[in-house]
């Protein structure tokens, strides 16, 4: 059975919304998505990198992000076909482990624990597929990069592109059919 490895945060959990919110009550502006066109925030506001760091750093930033739409549909669906881990570069803030697992536990009950990966580089991964809103980690990685589209990554090309969890669903059902 082939192995699909999924990131988690802007891939199956809404990060964006619940930072984005955050950021304009901390600091009373009215930033949406479309402003982060092709840039993170901390690029956007560098005088701030050290305040929007700490956003994150929260022991349960990651506890109640919302769901992509249809990425649990899907990658049920996938997990019929597919061997699916989840794998998160949670050592880049290290205070998410238990925030992450809960949220993994709560919003993908069909996936064995033993598939949840948390991780910092991505290389180590050894799967067919890797899903990912963060180019970075298809550099080293010996399988097929999709870069699932997210407002930062908007500019990137070169790298297989998924908008939403419904082309996912269509990537691999053509790839099946191969």
């Amino acid at each position: 059975m082939k192995r699909i490895a999924i990131d988690m945060d802007e891939v199956i959990a809404d990060a964006m919304s619940k930072y984005l919110r955050l950021y304009n009550e901390g600091f009373q502006e009215q930033l949406t998505a479309a402003d982060l066109h092709g840039v993170k925030l901390r690029t956007l506001r560098p005088e701030r990198s050290d305040d929007i760091h700490e956003i994150f750093m929260t022991n349960d930033f990651f506890r109640d992000l919302e769901v992509m739409p249809h990425s649990q549909e899907v990658i049920r669906e996938l997990s019929e076909s597919y061997e699916i881990f989840i794998t998160t570069a949670a050592m880049e803030v290290p205070t998410s482990f238990n925030a992450k697992y809960a949220w993994l536990k709560e919003h993908f009950p069909f996936l064995s624990d033993m598939n949840f990966v948390f991780c910092g580089d991505k290389s180590i991964i050894r799967a067919d597929y890797l899903i990912d809103d963060n180019a970075k980690h298809f550099e080293r990685f010996e399988g097929q990069g999709l870069l699932f589209t997210s407002p930062h990554n908007i500019l990137e090309t070169g790298y297989v592109r998924v908008n939403n969890w419904l082309e996912v669903r269509d990537f691999f059902a053509k790839a099946l059919n191969m």
